[in-house]
């Protein structure tokens, strides 16, 4: 176990419902490289901690748990990141958070054997399915491209968050080392993808390896999108990160990265109802694009607000 090549990193907090199906795709990878699990259970109140324990009695060369007593992301969600990089011994990381889980046995060997091949390429995805969070069935695909390819810098920041799923990507570690400012201020996956595509673009795999569950109960996307504040907050800081990262690179994705900003705008315009900017000469291409209904429904909330209301009874 001393040469490990890939480290999966898996956070876990009350994923009772989920976190065997994550585990057992991960003890069933075959590869020809010792890898490791580093679970982080961050004081579960539910059965969570005996899952994994139960696991890593089981495969205890491959499965290294912490369990937390008190919750270190209500601390900093940079202080769970720190604590599981801290313990990684893989050339590689790949990302699985504890409610999605891998369809494919060979997704790591997939993914490394791209890595070792193509050494100016820091970061590598695959497409993905994208699940209901309790059944399990397939609601739609992550899936950018048909085929193999390497996708440009510019094409993953115009992709946003989610243009490929979290826990299809695999990295090298390095890029944990000295991380740029603008991760510093919103290290989410987007930040990641981003960073890991500065040098030599995202290595993109067809093949479809991970299964990423939507909407899962208490997942970072639940929490964040039921609440209207949480969500505009997350996205100034989106927009923040985007800013430094502009003048990170000098300017050189300047266009790409405006582009990006005035659309993540407009979305916090219509969160808050804003409707006369909406409509102003910045944001009307985008207030164009809306379908009808959209719009007519903006207009009675914004003018007719008591019809709206009066819905609701």
């Amino acid at each position: 176990m001393e040469d490990i090549k890939v480290s999966i990193i898996c956070n876990a907090y009350n994923h009772e419902n989920y976190i065997g199906d994550a585990l057992e795709s991960f003890v069933k990878q075959k590869t020809n490289f010792q890898y490791e699990i580093l679970v982080h259970d961050d004081a579960s109140t539910d059965r969570t901690a005996e899952i994994i324990k139960k696991y890593a009695a089981e495969f205890p060369e491959l499965i290294k748990p912490i369990y937390e007593e008190i919750n270190q992301y209500s601390i900093s969600h940079d202080l769970v990141d720190a604590i599981q990089v801290a313990r990684v011994k893989g050339k590689y990381i790949a990302l699985c958070e504890g409610d999605d889980y891998w369809i494919d046995a060979y997704k790591l060997q997939k993914q490394y054997d791209l890595l070792e091949n193509n050494p100016e390429v820091d970061i590598c995805a695959t497409a993905a399915i994208v699940v209901d969070a309790d059944t399990k069935k397939e609601i739609s695909r992550k899936e950018p491209f048909k085929d193999n390819q390497v996708i440009p810098v510019q094409d993953v920041i115009k992709g946003g968050g989610g243009y490929v799923a979290t826990n299809s990507l695999m990295y090298r570690t390095c890029l944990e080392k000295n991380k740029p400012l603008f991760r510093k201020k919103w290290d989410y996956d987007y930040a990641l993808q981003i960073h890991g595509s500065l040098r030599g673009g995202m290595l993109y795999l067809s093949d479809c390896t991970a299964a990423y569950r939507w909407m899962a109960k208490g997942s970072w996307s639940q929490k964040t999108y039921s609440n209207r504040g949480t969500y505009i907050k997350s996205i100034n800081n989106f927009i923040d990160m985007l800013t430094i990262l502009n003048q990170e690179t000098d300017g050189k994705y300047s266009d790409d990265i405006n582009d990006t900003i005035t659309q993540n705008q407009f979305v916090v315009l219509r969160l808050t109802g804003d409707l006369k900017e909406m409509k102003s000469i910045k944001y009307k291409a985008l207030y164009n694009k809306l379908e009808m209904k959209d719009k007519i429904k903006m207009h009675i909330k914004r003018y007719f607000p008591f019809l709206m209301r009066s819905q609701l009874r």
